[in-house]
């Protein structure tokens, strides 16, 4: 199954009209906003011997600060621009980054025999993919995790929506980090919360733990507040 030419041409319009500049993603948070805190409640459950594999690794920000915990980081995207800005914003090449769709089962199994077993990072892809698409998404992170490796999975609820209304109700329209989401046909927190875990049970995984958490945004509140999107995290494994 391969995704949508409307899915994979959307996110590579965005990425094309992305610039270089940190933060110009309204969800290019810093690590240390992100990925860090994720790696502690990570951390426990995972062999940080073995690689991590970062899905939907647009810009490559967090990828890198993976790359500092793990002896082995890969990005991967749908992409090809996202991919191009990643390798650009990695001269010292500290992660590898390839464009992957997640539902080419193929290419994903061809990485999994490259890496062997393998952690993977996954930070708000299931709740924005075509709904035909979440169910090889998850399927994606069992292939990769094999026997050893573990998966930390955080997405967006359906709270998301309500912060996203009221952001873009804000005076003066959408914020334009956010406009540019919209023009673009992309669909934030479009799964039901009931949802992800049923998905990546379907797929073969076990949930290991798991906790409410919220994905903090590059885009602020009239007050000057930074936007955070309620979300719950998942550590699995294959079950």
């Amino acid at each position: 199954m391969s995704v949508s030419e409307r899915y994979r041409q959307a996110w590579e319009s965005y990425w094309r009209e992305t610039s270089d500049v940190p933060g110009d993603a309204i969800w290019d948070a810093d690590p240390s906003l992100s990925a860090a805190p994720h790696l502690d409640l990570f951390a426990p459950h995972a062999d940080t011997s073995l690689p991590i594999v970062d899905l939907g690794c647009g810009n490559g920000t967090q990828t890198r600060y993976l790359a500092s915990r793990f002896g082995r980081a890969v990005g991967v995207d749908l992409s090809q621009a996202a991919v191009d800005h990643a390798r650009r914003a990695d001269p010292a090449a500290a992660a590898e980054y390839r464009r992957l769709s997640l539902t080419d089962t193929a290419a994903v199994a061809d990485l999994a025999r490259r890496l062997g077993d393998t952690n993977v990072y996954m930070r708000a892809v299931i709740h924005q993919s075509d709904a035909a698409d979440r169910r090889p998404v998850a399927e994606a992170v069992a292939t990769l995790l094999g026997r050893r490796g573990r998966g930390f999975v955080a997405e967006l609820t359906a709270r998301s929506k309500d912060v996203l209304r009221e952001l873009a109700a804000s005076p003066g329209g959408p914020p334009p980090k956010l406009r540019r989401v919209f023009d673009h046909g992309l669909r934030p927190a479009d799964a039901a919360d009931k949802e992800v875990p049923e998905v990546l049970a379907e797929a073969g995984l076990e949930i290991l733990a798991d906790g409410p958490t919220a994905l903090p945004q590059t885009e602020q509140w009239p007050d000057g507040s930074r936007v955070e999107l309620p979300a719950r995290w998942f550590v699995v494994s294959r079950a």
